[in-house]
């Protein structure tokens, strides 16, 4: 019993934020059982939409406002909207605790995060998500990166709606055929497709950075998975890589995601840890 208890306080406690078809794969999760964490609480903007959901775990955890979230959590995981990520993340940064972020695209707005995480000892994580080859990334840029491009094809229906697309007067419900869409950096489509390019901004920031990490973004009728290829030229190597995601139930989104959070929380605890 001495021993349970011990392990029971050593326990990381995890707060959730949003409770998409993410946030939902990683809550349950949790539920389940991940070695040497446990789920605090999540916070949502409309707790009574998903109160049977929550009811349904074995350990239903506690439902608390954003600001709420800090005092009783180490770690937080955001699933929300990018407009938030500021709002989830300073608390915890600021106390020297750890903030996994999906919004990857909204830390190029909140880049003075990444200095308040260093100076108070906290974290931000950027997980792996829909793009394999950060691991790559991340050792070849020990070295020099020489070029980095990128270029995503989604379905017309994972792009509709795109700030960029309003702004420029693109319609592609209609196409036929795969229409480019855009064509720039790193940091301009992070601001042009806030909810679509999370992968392109964690391969900048793992890389030669959003200014200097080219991409570009097509819509294909004829796709139904999110389909993702990066070209590397570096002084270490040179590597291509793709990935076609399978979406989740919200077609910006692919089910792999979740996959890749629950993937880093089980590596905190692991007695084998494969990869940087």
């Amino acid at each position: 019993m001495a021993d349970s208890a011990a392990n029971s306080r050593n326990n990381q406690r995890v707060a959730v934020v949003g409770l998409g078809p993410i946030g939902r794969k990683v809550v349950e999760a949790l539920d389940k059982g991940i070695d040497g964490l446990v789920l605090a609480a999540v916070s949502v903007q409309d707790p009574a939409k998903h109160r049977d959901f929550l009811a349904g775990l074995s350990k239903p955890p506690a439902i608390l406002p954003i600001d709420g979230l800090v005092d009783i959590a180490d770690l937080v995981i955001e699933c929300a909207p990018a407009k938030l990520v500021r709002s989830i993340v300073a608390p915890f940064v600021s106390r020297g605790k750890t903030a996994v972020v999906l919004s990857a695209g909204a830390l190029l707005e909140n880049e003075d995060l990444i200095a308040l995480a260093k100076q108070n000892g906290g974290q931000i994580v950027v997980p792996t998500g829909a793009l394999i080859g950060l691991d790559a990334m991340t050792a070849a840029a020990e070295g020099n990166i020489l070029s980095v491009r990128m270029v995503t094809r989604k379905p017309v229906k994972g792009l509709v709606g795109a700030p960029y697309l309003v702004a420029n007067n693109i319609d592609i419900e209609g196409i036929t055929e795969p229409l480019r869409v855009f064509e720039g950096t790193a940091r301009e489509a992070a601001k042009g497709f806030p909810a679509n390019l999370n992968v392109a901004v964690a391969l900048s920031l793992a890389g030669l950075g959003p200014d200097r990490t080219r991409l570009e973004i097509w819509a294909d009728p004829a796709l139904t998975r999110n389909v993702h290829r990066m070209e590397v030229d570096s002084d270490s190597a040179r590597f291509s890589m793709s990935i076609e995601n399978i979406p989740s139930e919200n077609p910006k989104t692919g089910r792999i995601t979740a996959l890749s959070v629950i993937a880093y929380l089980r590596k905190q605890r692991s007695a084998l840890r494969v990869g940087t």
